[in-house]
């Protein structure tokens, strides 16, 4: 003989007041992060960060449109009483060359540095050799000789080697310095790739160069740019190389920005801040059109997978 048990009866729905519990919130009632004290504070404060970032830039500008009279000390922060464009002419003509040499030293000087670096990140990272971590430190250690410590030894040796001043001696400088970063980028790059990877490529029998241009090369876009970026903003801007290795005649945009500023007795501010909107445009550019890829190469590299 069998029993059967009677239902449980139906539990009735709790409404508000009932056992001291209100009405469940929904979506449209849950507070919706508003601005608070402590938000608007840091608003305040990242603001006021930004203008002071930006008022050089905006003496920079405004003065580039400024005549000769009208461009001193005095009226730095007033509107140009008439606007013209005369400076940044005369700007252009005298900078031009100087641009063009620049590009064609820090374009190769940063991919040279940059494949370098890869392959030598690559090697200390995993492909390890008895002693890596010797080789690792000794290249770093090139980070931290003050450029100024080894100027006129290395002016010599670029004398007695008979290498041309100018773009060449550039590039191959700025290629031996930039190894020592370029190498620790991408060498904390490459520890976050999964071993996996290379062990599958061995058991298939891809050796060193194998493994670097079928496996490690294709994953490794998120550390050029962020190399790349690093190279060409530091060969652009640089002006102390550009003093030993160059002159006014063949050196970068850095030197005859310098002599533009100061080639005459009665200094002309406009045509100055002209030029120094003009040399420093395309390093504002690189990083307006890859800053997130920068961040986001960095942070790929940051831990390990």
């Amino acid at each position: 003989m069998t029993t059967t048990s009677a239902p449980a009866p139906p539990i009735p729905p709790l409404h508000a007041g009932e056992g001291g519990a209100g009405p469940l919130p929904s979506a449209r009632t849950r507070p919706t992060g508003g601005f608070t004290v402590g938000r608007t504070l840091r608003y305040a404060a990242l603001l006021f960060f930004l203008l002071i970032v930006l008022v050089p830039v905006y003496v920079l500008f405004v003065t580039s449109f400024k005549g000769a009279g009208d461009a001193s000390p005095t009226r730095a922060w007033a509107l140009p009483t008439t606007w013209t464009t005369d400076n940044w002419v005369a700007a252009w003509d005298a900078l031009a060359p100087a641009l063009w040499r620049t590009l064609q030293m820090v374009i190769p000087a940063s991919i040279i540095a940059a494949v370098l670096g890869s392959m030598n990140g690559f090697v200390l990272s995993r492909w390890s050799f008895r002693g890596a971590n010797i080789v690792f430190t000794v290249i770093l250690f090139g980070m931290f000789i003050p450029y100024q410590a080894v100027m006129i030894p290395l002016l010599q040796l670029m004398l007695g080697l008979n290498i041309p001043t100018g773009v060449p001696s550039l590039i191959l400088v700025h290629v031996i310095y930039g190894i020592p970063i370029t190498t620790l980028i991408f060498r904390n790059y490459y520890q976050s790739i999964p071993h996996e990877l290379i062990e599958a490529a061995r058991v298939d029998g891809a050796g060193m160069l194998r493994t670097y241009f079928s496996v490690i090369l294709p994953v490794s876009a998120p550390g050029f740019v962020v190399v790349l970026i690093w190279q060409f903003t530091s060969a652009w801007n640089d002006f102390l190389f550009a003093v030993f290795f160059s002159s006014s005649q063949n050196g970068p945009v850095t030197l005859a920005l310098n002599n533009l500023a100061n080639g005459a007795l009665l200094q002309n501010y406009g045509v100055s801040m002209a030029g120094a909107l003009f040399a420093s445009l395309p390093t504002l550019v690189v990083y307006i059109l890859l800053g997130k890829y920068f961040i986001g190469g960095l942070m790929s590299g940051s831990v390990k997978g």
